[in-house]
């Protein structure tokens, strides 16, 4: 799509919210309630499209994208005439009498870069609460997941005028036509190099910004932890959609003692969720391109892998790798690693696990497994990271009742549910004064004593 092209979808979009047809609440929900319909028509094609792209198999598809787009959309439309109202807020003595509310209103033209790792839902989600919200959308997904990406844009036209919402495909020279616009609002969900890149373009237009970024995700195990179960839910979470999640447990912080113990559990889990041959596992996911697994297999040290390590270059499947006495010097533990290496490292003292975290600036989730609740309280209170859980990994980002979203080098805002629907509205900030009585002590000239020991006494 050329810039022209591009510049006239968002003029067109800039006319037909500031006709106000976005506002109508009914007109939101109906909105909503056609693209729930119409992904759960299309849910056979959204799964091939997803296989195509990185093998995911339909119960992962469903599970991780296509099931969770439609219960955070389903959300939306039960909630969304609750979001919307105006909400009150107390008034100070001072501003006698009058009322004070908080009335959400939407930002106007919305632009959503989605990534390729999630294709369809990290592109669905915020689409939807951006609709939600009384947006407008111009949806640019991924060029690196072409059959999703394609697939999005038939959906979306089926579902909205293109003065609502669009979807712009393509690469490097589409974005760059994107950030050149002049938008109201921008959401991004991608790596820490473009989010820096999206941001100083927003800056330039001094455009309200979301980045929903990454970082090396820490997983924290110590002695008290139940180490079976620990490595069950790890393993979870690491190999899920080929360990290309942004909140995959990127690396594992053990302490000493429990490390050989751990180790084990974690390849017997490897081979009792993917069996003996994970290669040959239909079920099991691909790398996305051939750029990023040369990258995932340069990460892999031979005299540090303690299981798997084995490949198909031709599938672009990478055996779910384990790797032991990892230092941070290590090729693995020097950029996110976004595939399905597991290296693990040793502690003695919390100090120590600290200062490793610490290295990598804010993650974007941490993890922790322990049962003792001194360690998990002084874990969660002293280090800055998105969001995470204790004893388990990913499912925090699995509801609508919490806001997900990164911090410092992670990213900044936060969406799902109400959080999201804030997220994309500008929350005006009225107070409504009465006019049946004025009081004079604000006014000039302020010589009255009685005056000044009301305003003294009011503002107090």
């Amino acid at each position: 799509m050329t810039k022209s092209e591009i510049n006239t979808i968002n003029s067109r979009q800039k006319a037909y919210f500031q006709s106000g047809a976005t506002l109508d609440i009914k007109n939101r929900k109906a909105a909503l309630k056609r693209l729930y319909d119409c992904i759960g028509r299309n849910e056979e094609k959204i799964k091939a499209a997803l296989f195509e792209d990185l093998g995911k198999s339909g119960d992962e598809s469903y599970m991780c994208e296509i099931g969770m787009a439609l219960s955070e959309i389903s959300h939306m439309i039960k909630n969304l005439k609750k979001y919307s109202k105006k909400r009150a807020v107390k008034t100070p003595i001072a501003q006698f009498p009058s009322k004070s509310y908080v009335l959400p209103s939407p930002y106007g033209v919305t632009l959503v870069m989605s990534p390729w790792n999630y294709p369809f839902l990290l592109s669905v989600d915020p689409l939807a609460t951006s609709i939600a919200a009384g947006n407008t959308v111009i949806l640019k997904p991924s060029a690196y997941s072409p059959a999703t990406s394609q697939l999005l844009s038939r959906l979306v036209s089926e579902c909205f005028e293109p003065e609502h919402a669009t979807v712009v495909t393509g690469g490097r020279e589409e974005n760059r036509a994107l950030l050149e616009e002049k938008f109201d609002m921008i959401f991004f969900t991608g790596s820490s190099s473009v989010g820096r890149e999206v941001l100083r373009h927003a800056a330039e237009n001094l455009t309200p910004c979301v980045l929903e970024l990454g970082g090396k995700s820490p997983c924290i195990v110590d002695k008290t932890a139940k180490i079976a179960l620990a490595a069950k839910r790890i393993v979870f979470g690491k190999l899920l959609n080929c360990g290309q999640t942004c909140v995959a447990p990127d690396y594992i912080l053990c302490e000493e003692s429990v490390r050989d113990e751990l180790e084990n559990a974690i390849i017997k889990e490897i081979k009792a969720q993917y069996g003996a041959d994970v290669l040959a596992n239909e079920k099991y996911g691909k790398i996305i391109n051939k750029r990023h697994f040369d990258r995932l297999l340069g990460l892999i040290d031979p005299q540090k892998t303690l299981h798997g390590g084995g490949y198909n270059e031709e599938k672009l499947k990478i055996e779910p790798t384990v790797m032991t006495n990892v230092k941070t010097t290590d090729a693995v533990m020097r950029e996110e690693i976004f595939g399905p290496i597991i290296p693990i490292l040793t502690w003695k003292t919390p100090d120590e696990f600290k200062a490793v975290i610490e290295s990598y600036g804010e993650p974007l989730a941490l993890y922790i497994f322990s049962e003792d609740k001194r360690m998990i309280e002084d874990v969660t209170a002293s280090i800055s990271f998105g969001g995470g859980c204790i004893n388990d990994t990913i499912i925090h980002l699995a509801t609508s009742e919490m806001g997900f979203g990164g911090v410092g080098e992670s990213g900044m805002g936060a969406y799902h549910g109400k959080r999201g629907f804030d997220t994309f509205s500008h929350l005006k900030s009225i107070v409504k004064k009465s006019t049946k009585i004025d009081l004079k002590m604000r006014y000039q000239p302020y010589d009255s004593d009685f005056n000044k020991r009301l305003i003294r006494r009011f503002l107090k």
